[in-house]
Order: C-alpha cells, then sequence, then structure tokens
C-alpha cells in the first residue's frame, strides 16, 4: 500500500510521518519537499509464527508514506502536478486539534472539521483544472476524428466537470470500476479514497471518540470512501523513547487500548479493504497484502508471476489452528489443512504454501 500525507500547515503531519517510518527530522531552516518513508505493518502473526518455524528471517507486509509540504489555503493546485501523488492508493489527511503557543494555527484557531473542508475543496479545484484541459484536448481530438473511445471519456469529464463545479469530491460519484480504470492515469487527489487523521492534544486523547463527534469529523467521515481516527502525535512521540513494556503501562494510563500509529494503518487497510496472508517455512515467515476477495491464484502473483502462471493449488491453514496445532503435518493429520484451487478467495490471517508448476 502507498499512502500520500497531505495538511495544512502546522497540523503535525510530519511529526507523525516521521513517527510512522522513523525519518529523520529535515535540518533546521532547510526548504519544505516531499519525503517518503516506509512502515511496517503490525502484525504479531509473524512473531507467533517465527516462534514455530525458527525462519531465518521475518518479513512484515509494508506501507509506503509520501509526506507533502504543507498545504496554505488557495494553493491546492500546486498539488496537481506533483508526480509523488500520482501512485498513492490513498489520501492521509492530518487535521489539528491541539494548541501550541510556539506554533499558533495559521486559521487563528483550531477547528478540524473546518480544515478537512478547506482542503477538500483545495482537492477538487485542482482536479478540476485537470478536468478542463482534458476536455479542451478531448474536443480538439474529436473535432478532429470523431472516435467513440474519445466521445466516451469526454461524457464521463463531463460528468467529473459537473460534480466538481457542485464542490463534491469525485470519490462521491459513484464511479463505477471501468470507470476508475479510465481514471486511473490522470492522478485525480479527490477520487482516491481518504483517511482523516485528527491530531490531538493529550487532554483530549482519553475520550477522542466524544470528540470526533462533538467536533463533526465523525459525521464528516460518513461520507462515501472516507474513514476516521484519532491520534496523538505528543503522545506518541513520548511513546517512541519507551520501551516496550513502559510504553504498554504508559498507554494504559491514558486509557489506550493500542498505539495510535497502527491505528493509522489498521484504518488505511480497513478503508481499502486490505488483508494480510502469511507464508511460512526454515528461511521465511511473511505476510503479504492483498485485496479482500482476491482468488488464490491472483494472491500466489504478488509472491511471484512465475507462481501464479504455475498454480497448480493452494495448502491452506488458518493461522488458529496452525499455532494450536504447533505444526504443518499435525493439521495435515487432524484435517484443518484444505486443500484449495484457483478460484479459492484468500482470507486474513490464511497461511498458504502453494504448489505450483516450473
Amino acid at each position: 500500500m502507498k499512502a500520500g500525507i497531505l495538511g495544512l500547515s502546522l497540523v503535525g503531519k510530519s511529526t507523525l510521518f516521521q513517527l510512522l517510518t522513523g525519518a529523520e527530522n529535515p535540518p533546521p531552516g532547510s526548504r519544505p519537499e516531499t519525503r517518503v518513508g516506509v512502515a511496517r505493518v503490525p502484525d504479531p502473526r509473524v512473531e507467533t509464527l517465527a516462534g514455530i518455524f525458527n525462519p531465518k528471517k521475518k518479513t512484515w507486509a509494508t506501507v509506503e508514506y509520501v509526506d507533502v509540504p504543507g498545504v496554505a489555503r488557495g494553493e491546492g493546485s500546486a498539488l496537481v502536478d506533483l508526480p509523488a501523488l500520482r501512485g498513492v492508493d490513498v489520501l492521509v489527511h492530518v487535521v489539528r486539534a491541539f494548541d501550541s503557543e510556539l506554533a499558533p494555527h495559521p486559521e487563528g484557531s483550531n477547528d478540524p472539521l473546518r480544515d478537512a473542508s478547506v482542503l477538500d475543496l483545495e482537492l477538487i479545484l485542482a482536479d478540476l483544472q485537470t478536468v478542463e484541459r482534458r476536455l479542451e484536448r478531448l474536443a480538439a481530438s474529436i473535432q478532429k476524428a470523431k472516435q467513440a473511445d474519445d466521445v466516451a471519456e469526454r461524457e464521463l469529464f463531463l460528468r467529473l466537470k459537473e460534480g466538481l463545479e457542485r464542490e463534491k469530491p469525485l470519490r462521491e460519484l459513484g464511479l463505477s470500476a471501468d470507470e476508475r480504470r479510465r481514471l486511473r492515469g490522470y492522478a485525480l487527489l479527490s477520487e482516491k479514497p481518504l483517511l482523516l487523521v485528527a491530531n490531538l492534544g493529550e487532554e483530549l486523547i482519553a475520550d477522542a471518540a466524544g470528540y470526533l463527534d462533538s467536533s463533526g469529523l465523525a459525521e464528516f467521515a460518513r461520507r462515501p470512501q472516507v474513514a476516521l481516527c484519532a491520534v496523538s502525535a505528543p503522545i506518541e512521540a513520548e511513546v517512541a523513547e519507551l520501551d516496550p513494556e513502559d510504553a504498554a503501562a504508559f498507554r494504559e494510563d491514558l486509557g489506550l487500548t493500542e498505539p495510535g500509529l497502527e491505528r493509522v494503518i489498521r484504518t488505511s487497510y480497513e478503508l481499502l479493504g486490505l488483508i494480510s496472508f502469511l507464508t511460512v517455512g526454515e528461511d521465511e515467515c511473511r505476510a503479504w497484502t492483498v485485496q479482500s476477495g482476491t482468488k488464490a491464484q491472483l494472491a500466489a502473483g504478488s509472491i511471484h508471476s512465475d507462481i501464479e502462471r504455475g498454480f497448480i493449488r493452494a495448502e491452506v491453514v488458518p493461522f488458529e489452528e496452525l499455532v494450536a496445532a504447533g505444526s504443518i503435518p499435525a493439521c495435515r493429520e487432524k484435517g484443518t489443512l484444505r486443500l484449495e484451487g484457483k478460484e479459492y478467495l484468500v482470507k486474513d490471517g490464511d497461511v498458504i504454501n502453494f504448489r505450483f508448476a516450473v
């Protein structure tokens, strides 16, 4: 998965990026620029399986984060030509809900719902520029040679233009899978799923759900392809300095059931409908990310295209069953190891061994 982190200036998004990826702080006084980092997807199942198989290597699924400079009101159109955002699967919009005398909010007050709406509008205006340019080119092309594909695309882009002019993000237009495929090369930002991350002050985190509701963010997140979660970057920064035992105790004192950074990644997976299956062996225990509903043969291709082409069958056992039995042979004896064909829909936590012909 690849995610783009966006936000207005001074909302804490770069701090969140650094905490997620372990990236170093940029040098003081340096010019803001796009940064890319990788975060490991927390999955205790990998550690558990490694305890059973004692592999040479453990490999977790990863998320690539792209952190772009803060956007000021009226500057969203600058995002349209940013190559770093073209390939992201989800936009992570960080909104501010903390006070700081050292870094006052650029708008003069904290209002995360306002900020969510402001950046959404900036993305809409950026997309409108892209759509209008494409319509101009299509009009010229159709005038020269009235090709059916150009006419169909023009109809689609006119529909996009009408929605954007009503200040409606493209993710809310109910586009079909075929229409989304047609748009894949245009980097239309308001069409991408959106994860809102409320960066809360420490005094708000204990009742985060209450704040999300009272601020209006919970209602905003009920829109199509939008999700919401809360973190507190100051707390996460403190936790990052502690050993695991002290960190767990610190979170417990604050009433937090899971690390905020894990919540960001988990919510992203849920928004995109992603799951993980696992492979095991003496060489490696590894988690692989696929779309929910992926068939076994296609899932095999996430490991290697040769495995997908030569697919024969998949040997599948649920993670819990493997842990309970203690080994693959024991699962085979108990009948919990199943043989599945290429049409099998992979489930989260499936431990799979793919059989294939070279």
